[in-house]
C-alpha cells in the first residue's frame, strides 16, 4: 500500500490563456511514452489534435474548455495529469481541479511574464498550500531576460525562485539549457512541428562538441549569468520543506520539445507523493485503511456513442476495488461502484483497483454531484469543493417546443456538471430558468453542447442583473417579504433553496445594505442546502 502511494504523482498544469499549457501537456505525454506522436492545439488536416482537447468546440476554437484527466506510467511512477482551462470564464472548473491535486506546474510565457490569470491561480494554490513548479515557456521567441523573469516571480508573486536549469541563447538563438545540478549542457535540434522527441547533445560547459556549437557572445553570457546565480540565488537542499516557499524553475520551449524531458524528470524528483487531507480538524492520511474519495468533476457525453455521464473521483485514502460498496454522503445510501475506469482524455478502460492519488471515472451514477464524498467509513466527509459567485446572468429559451425533452435533459445534465448555475426567481410566473455563470463564454459552451450533444437549439436573452448576493440561510419567508429592495432588484433562490438578491449594479447592492442594516449580505455562496 505504502509503496503504491509513494509512486503516485497527481498534478495539474495551470497558466494564463495561450501560455502553452495544453501544448506542454501533450509534450509530457510524448516524453512520458503515453503517445507516440505529439498533437497540435490548432491541428491542420495532416496533424493529430491534442489528447486533452477532445471536445469538438475545443478543436474549433483552439482553447481548453474542460479539464481533462490523463493517467500514464513513466519511470516507475504512476502520473495523474490534469490539463485545465486557462480562460478566466472557465476558472470554476480549474479551481475545482486544484482541490484534487498534490502539486502544480505553472506555465509562464517568457515574453510576457506573469499575466493576470496566472496570478489568480497562483493565489488559489498558495491558499491551499499546493507546491508549485514553474516552466518558462517559449524561450525560442524573443523573451524577457531570464534574471528579470526570476525577479518577477519574487516581486509579483512573492515566492522565491530556484532555477534548476538555465537557458542558452534567447529567441531564435535559443539552443537549449544548462542543468545546474549535473553541470551539463543540453543542446537541442528542432523537429518538424515538434511531433517527435528533439535530438539532443549533452556535454560539459567546456566540452569541444558543445563549445563548437555556441558563438562567443552566447557562451560568455551564459558563463557570466551562471556565476551570478551561484553567488546570489536561492539554495535548494531540502526540496520537500522548501516547496511552499520556493518554486523550482525550468526553462524551455514546449512546441519544440526543448527542456520537456528535464522538466518531467526534475518534477518527479521533487514533487510530493499524495498527502493527508484535513477533515473537520482531523487528519486523514493516505494510509488510512478505509477507502475514501470525493467527486471534483462531472462530465457528460465524453463518448458520443453512449449518452452517459462520468464522475471524476480523487482517491484520498485506502484502496479502491471495483464492485466495492461505499457510503454516498449526499443521499446517505450505500452504492456499489461497478463501472470504474482509468482515464486518458476521452478514452477509458476498466480499472479494478486504485490507490490514494489516483483519479478514477465512475459511470452511470445519476445521484452523484460535485463535492460528494464516497467512503467505506461514513464518518469521513470531505468539504473540498468551493462554489463561486456568478458575474453573468441570462435567460435560456427553447425555441422549438418539439425538442422540449432534449432541451430539458441537456440543461439538467449541464447544471449537474456545474458548467453553469441555475437561479429561480421568487414569486415568478415565468418558468424560464435564469442561468448564472462566472463568465459569458460559459453560456456559449452551454448553447453549443445543447445543440451538438442533445440536438436542441436554444436562444439566450441577457438578464438585467450583474451582481448576486446571498442572504442569511436562516432568514424566514415573512422576513423576505419585509425587505426593502432597490429599483430593479429581485429575490431568487439558488439550487440549494438559499435566498439571494439580484442587483443591477454594485451601487444598488450597497444601497440595499444601507436600507436593510439588520440583514447582512454575503458575496460568497452559502455552501449548504436549505431544507
Amino acid at each position: 500500500m505504502t509503496k503504491e502511494i509513494q509512486r503516485r504523482r497527481t498534478f495539474a498544469i495551470i497558466s494564463h490563456p495561450d501560455a502553452g499549457k495544453t501544448t506542454l501537456t501533450e509534450k509530457l505525454l510524448l516524453y512520458g511514452g503515453a503517445v507516440q506522436l505529439a498533437g497540435s492545439v490548432t491541428a491542420r488536416k495532416n496533424q493529430r489534435a491534442t489528447t486533452s482537447d477532445w471536445m469538438e468546440l475545443e478543436k474549433k476554437r483552439g482553447i481548453s474548455i474542460s479539464s481533462t484527466v490523463l493517467q500514464f506510467d513513466y519511470n516507475g511512477y504512476r502520473l495523474n495529469l490534469l490539463d485545465t482551462p486557462g480562460h478566466k470564464d472557465f476558472s470554476e472548473d480549474t479551481y475545482r481541479v486544484l482541490t484534487a491535486v498534490d502539486s502544480v506546474v505553472m506555465v509562464i510565457d517568457s515574453a510576457k511574464g506573469i499575466e493576470p490569470q496566472t496570478r489568480k491561480l497562483f493565489e488559489v494554490c498558495r491558499r491551499r498550500g499546493v507546491p508549485i513548479f514553474t516552466f518558462m515557456n517559449k524561450c525560442d521567441r524573443p523573451m524577457k531576460s531570464p534574471l528579470a523573469l526570476l525577479d518577477e516571480l519574487e516581486s509579483v508573486l512573492g515566492i522565491g525562485a530556484f532555477p534548476v536549469n538555465w537557458p542558452i541563447g534567447n529567441g531564435f538563438d535559443f539552443q537549449g539549457v544548462f542543468d545546474r545540478q549535473t553541470q551539463l549542457m543540453h543542446l537541442f535540434e528542432r523537429t518538424v512541428g515538434g511531433q517527435y522527441r528533439a535530438p539532443v547533445q549533452v556535454g560539459g560547459l567546456n566540452d569541444e562538441i558543445i563549445r563548437g556549437r555556441l558563438d562567443d557572445t552566447t557562451y560568455h553570457a551564459t558563463v557570466e549569468e551562471l556565476a551570478m546565480l551561484e553567488h546570489a540565488g536561492h539554495g535548494f537542499d531540502a526540496p520537500s520543506a522548501l516547496l511552499e516557499k520556493i518554486t523550482p524553475v525550468f526553462f524551455g520551449s514546449a512546441i519544440n520539445n526543448f527542456g520537456v524531458q528535464l522538466l518531467l524528470d526534475g518534477f518527479l524528483k521533487y514533487a510530493p507523493a499524495p498527502a493527508s487531507r484535513v477533515m473537520g480538524g482531523i487528519r486523514i492520511s493516505p494510509e488510512h485503511p478505509a477507502f475514501s474519495g470525493f467527486v471534483f468533476k462531472i462530465q457528460a457525453n465524453m463518448d458520443p456513442k453512449h449518452r452517459d455521464r462520468i464522475a471524476f473521483v480523487r482517491v484520498c485514502s485506502g484502496k479502491f476495488e471495483r464492485d466495492m460498496t461505499v457510503h454516498h454522503s449526499r443521499s446517505k445510501k450505500k452504492i456499489r461502484l461497478s463501472s470504474s475506469h482509468k482515464l486518458f482524455g476521452n478514452e477509458r478502460e476498466t480499472v479494478d483497483e486504485a490507490y490514494p492519488g489516483d483519479v478514477i471515472g465512475l459511470v452511470g451514477h445519476d445521484s452523484f454531484g460535485i463535492g460528494d464524498t464516497l467512503t467505506a467509513d461514513p464518518a469521513i466527509l470531505y468539504q473540498e469543493i468551493p462554489r463561486f459567485t456568478p458575474e453573468a446572468f441570462s435567460y435560456l429559451h427553447n425555441p422549438n417546443t418539439a425538442k422540449f425533452k432534449q432541451f430539458r435533459q441537456g440543461l439538467d445534465q449541464l447544471l449537474q456538471e456545474g458548467v453553469i448555475q441555475a437561479l429561480y426567481l421568487r414569486n415568478s410566473a415565468v418558468k424560464t430558468p435564469l442561468l448564472a455563470a462566472v463568465g459569458p463564454l460559459q453560456f456559449e459552451v452551454v448553447q453549443f453542447r445543447l445543440e451538438s450533444e442533445y440536438g436542441a437549439a436554444s436562444r439566450f436573452e441577457a438578464a438585467p442583473w450583474t451582481v448576486v448576493r446571498w442572504l442569511p440561510a436562516d432568514i424566514k419567508e415573512e422576513e423576505l417579504d419585509a425587505l426593502s429592495l432597490p429599483t430593479g432588484a429581485r429575490l431568487a433562490y439558488d439550487v440549494g433553496r438559499n435566498p439571494v438578491v439580484l442587483f443591477q449594479n454594485e451601487w444598488s447592492a450597497n444601497y440595499f445594505g444601507e436600507t436593510n442594516r439588520n440583514t447582512p449580505l454575503s458575496a460568497l455562496p452559502v455552501q449548504t442546502s436549505r431544507q
